[in-house]
């Protein structure tokens, strides 16, 4: 394996300039799927990288249940410096895991109690509206999915904003962004170098509503003034673990409201910023999956040598 087991650790790196890119060339549904599946397939070859170096690291500490035959010197050459990085990955993983516990919980609890509330009013519509003075509104899944809304936000909003408002909730059930976010909020768990996607990803999935929502009221500028209303009123609210109105850069979401459609290609032209991004996205997830495959196959035929019949 040597030196390029640690690849996919630092592959990542890639994603700051990559996310930059995307979000401002790409149409932001393209962009909001590319980053979290590059985000998902990243982290995943950073948790096995990781996974791999605890085994080769530390099978030679006493105590350790693994075969002795695994902590042979053949094994251990495979990684340099095999036992402070072994060590080191026995610390990552455990901070990893459970930082992706906390966000597992806390999305679920704010779930459980969303629905908990809801369940206590009188009607089942899919609009639920909380008798709230802080303005706020979010889309909450489930079966069937529901849109959140307190009286605060539907007072400080003129009818045709309203329509705006809800176009845009439905537009996040309907594309289940609540799954694109949770799995880069996990990914960026696994690897800290990866965060800069979450922001993107968070960025683009509003602003995916925010054009499902323009096209269905058929009015931009409409769209435009509810999202800039809706986030001057609530920007001291805290802000839920799920697809919410007034989420993410709304200056930058305004103002592409107030320019053109932005164009859906299934892939950019090569010659361009977003076409240079979306391939180096996929040369870098590529080589970081080869990376993380070869060392798992690699160590898997040193450590079936070292095994004793």
């Amino acid at each position: 394996m040597g030196v390029f087991v640690f690849l996919p650790l630092v592959l990542p790196l890639t994603a700051l300039p990559i996310a930059r890119l995307a979000e401002r060339h790409l149409h932001p549904r393209r962009a909001a799927r590319l980053l979290a599946t590059v985000a998902v397939i990243l982290a995943s070859c950073s948790a096995l990288c990781l996974g791999l170096l605890v085994v080769v690291g530390t099978a030679q500490l006493p105590g350790n249940p693994l075969p002795d035959g695994w902590s042979d010197a053949e094994v251990r050459e495979a990684v340099p410096h095999d036992q402070f990085f072994g060590k080191a990955a026995i610390v990552a993983l455990l901070v990893a895991a459970t930082a992706g516990v906390c966000v597992v919980a806390r999305h679920r609890r704010f779930h459980v109690l969303a629905h908990r509330t809801l369940d206590s009013l009188p009607a089942r519509s899919e609009v639920a509206v909380l008798r709230d003075s802080a303005p706020y509104a979010y889309a909450l899944p489930g079966a069937p999915g529901r849109i959140v809304v307190s009286a605060g936000m539907l007072a400080c909003l003129e009818p045709a904003e309203r329509e705006a408002l809800l176009a845009h909730e439905r537009a996040h059930l309907a594309g289940r962004h609540h799954r694109l976010l949770l799995a880069v909020r996990l990914a960026g768990c696994a690897n800290p170098l990866l965060r800069p996607l979450m922001s993107a990803v968070t960025y683009s999935t509003e602003r995916w509503a925010d054009e499902e929502a323009a096209r269905v009221t058929g009015d931009r500028r409409t769209t435009a003034r509810a999202v800039g209303k809706a986030a001057l009123v609530s920007q001291h609210a805290s802000a839920p673990p799920l697809p919410a109105f007034a989420a993410g850069p709304v200056p930058r979401r305004v103002a592409a409201l107030l320019g053109p459609v932005p164009p859906d290609r299934r892939w950019p032209p090569a010659l361009t910023p977003t076409g240079v991004a979306a391939y180096v996205a996929a040369a870098g997830t590529a080589l970081s999956a080869l990376s993380a495959l070869n060392a798992a196959v690699a160590l898997f035929l040193v450590l079936q040598a070292a095994t004793p019949l």
